[in-house]
């Protein structure tokens, strides 16, 4: 039985660890070959030790993502070692600065944007003509760009928050001028996820992982799995139709909250009963 990426060439910038990591495994457990784009050479041969283990194809790219021209250098990487591209994953992305917007400083703002905004530019621009060549020849071309929670409702990081929500509408761009050509453009936005972004701040405090669950309808925060088989969905032919998409990947947390019936407590539950029958609120 075929995987859902046979004989598809996919890059994935951020590669080494987390959900770039995960997105990798996945992808070559579905028999894509894999370009891991990363900054780190060490964490990423570990990744790429994994999936040689189960037969799969995996090569290294050095990508700082703050330079348009590794960007290039990636692409021209996963066409040497694979002939052809078909799948791009922007994972690359990271914030800092919850500061209130009079404090806000400008290298804040500018590290936000060169982290999280620019680099999918870079990529994408420079993947665009490969995956304009491969869509010519076969379907199945895509673009997949992380977003966040962050990027859809205001819950702080203000800067971070602003690229974010750029990469939705940029991306969304990329999906109406490309996808009559082939190419089609989404993004996942996850919630908290266990990644090294969260590592120092879990060490620090181990209780914040279950802080941050509580405030989450499933209880907990994200696993990078849970964010890779997203991402996998929609680069595949199971999403051929979805283009343009924001697919949160949340645990329901940009759905709404039950903060307000928990905080209630027994009152908020004799009040809502109390009233039902009558319809008086």
């Amino acid at each position: 039985m075929s995987g859902r990426m046979e004989n598809r060439v996919a890059i994935v910038t951020g590669g080494g660890s987390g959900i770039g990591g995960e997105t990798a495994i996945r992808f070559a457990e579905e028999g894509a070959a894999v370009l891991v784009a990363d900054l780190d050479p060490d964490r990423s041969a570990n990744i790429i030790d994994k999936i040689k283990s189960f037969g799969g194809r995996a090569e290294y790219s050095k990508l700082d993502v703050r330079i348009s021209s590794d960007a290039d250098k990636m692409v021209s990487k996963a066409i040497e070692s694979f002939g052809h591209l078909d799948t791009l994953v922007n994972n690359v992305g990271g914030g800092r600065g919850d500061d209130l917007i009079n404090e806000l400083d400008e290298e804040t703002w500018n590290f936000n944007f060169d982290f999280t905004l620019k680099p999918t530019y870079y990529c994408c621009r420079a993947a665009m003509p490969k995956l304009l060549e491969s869509a010519e020849s076969r379907p199945g071309a895509a673009i997949v760009n992380l977003s966040s929670v962050n990027g859809m409702i205001a819950i702080g990081l203000p800067a971070y928050a602003a690229a974010k929500a750029g990469v939705e509408m940029f991306t969304k761009n990329i999906a109406i001028q490309y996808g009559s050509r082939g190419v089609r453009s989404n993004l996942v936005a996850p919630y908290t996820t266990r990644t090294d972004f969260w590592k120092p701040i879990f060490e620090a405090d181990p209780e914040t992982p279950k802080r941050l669950g509580d405030l989450n309808p499933m209880r907990r925060i994200g696993d990078p799995i849970d964010i890779a088989n997203a991402i996998l969905f929609l680069a595949s032919d199971e999403a051929s139709f979805i283009n343009g998409a924001l697919l949160p990947v949340d645990g329901g947390f940009t759905a709404g909250t039950d903060i307000f019936t928990r905080s209630g407590g027994r009152a908020g539950e004799q009040f809502w009963s109390s009233h039902a029958e009558t319809g008086n609120f």
